[in-house]
């Protein structure tokens, strides 16, 4: 039995795994508590959990969320993995890490400096964890598909669109979604486009400033 390997995002948990059963029926849906929270540790426990699944059930199918994606990616499993869905991923951290900086108006200086900032909007900031960042850029070659909310306030629409043309990777966008995809609209689209029926038969979204958009 071919086995589906889900990966939560922020304050998820493996039980949101349980969503995908029906849209796989015939596959081993299994989700992942990490207990780990940087691409270093939670890449290892991705890893040695993908290696499990694969000794018993073969190759896998990934769907991943947002910051779980990133974590995916670096967790060296490409050879473990026969397809990916990503959702609301977080494709360029190093851009995201800077651009939470900005919000909280650190500066570079400060942050290293400091090693460590708390911010007003809940977040850490992590002079180590930019630094592993920049050290280890992403390397992904599975056959990947996006999903990508249009009012997505952590990762543009240009971030993405330019992750997925360097990738090879499929990309739709929901117009009225969201970073969080919840809401029943957004999770009705959400499954139509895991059963394929959105993968998009059209060029990705132009750049900003390049046509009309």
């Amino acid at each position: 039995m071919h086995a589906v390997f889900y990966i939560h995002g922020k304050n998820g948990s493996a039980a949101e795994a349980g969503h995908y059963e029906p849209l796989f029926p015939k596959c081993k849906v299994v989700g992942l508590d990490y207990r780990t929270f940087t691409p270093w540790e939670t890449g290892k426990e991705i890893r040695e959990a993908a290696e499990a699944l694969e000794q018993e059930h073969g190759k896998l199918t990934l769907i991943a969320n947002s910051i779980g994606a990133f974590f995916s990616m670096h967790s060296h499993i490409e050879g473990l993995v026969q397809r990916a869905f990503f959702i609301s991923p977080v494709v360029d951290m190093e851009k995201l890490i800077l651009n939470m900086m900005t919000w909280a108006n650190v500066t570079e200086r400060a942050l290293q400096e400091q090693k460590e900032i708390h911010t007003a909007f809940g977040e850490d900031l992590s002079w180590d964890y930019l630094c592993w960042v920049r050290e280890h850029p992403v390397r992904w070659d599975v056959p990947t598909e996006i999903l990508y909310g249009g009012h997505d306030t952590l990762t543009s629409l240009e971030t993405v669109s330019d992750f997925a043309r360097r990738h090879g990777a499929g990309l739709t966008v929901m117009e009225d979604g969201e970073h969080w995809f919840h809401t029943d609209e957004q999770m009705r689209f959400l499954d139509d486009w895991l059963r394929g029926g959105l993968f998009p038969a059209r060029p990705l979204p132009l750049r900003e400033g390049e046509g009309g958009r």
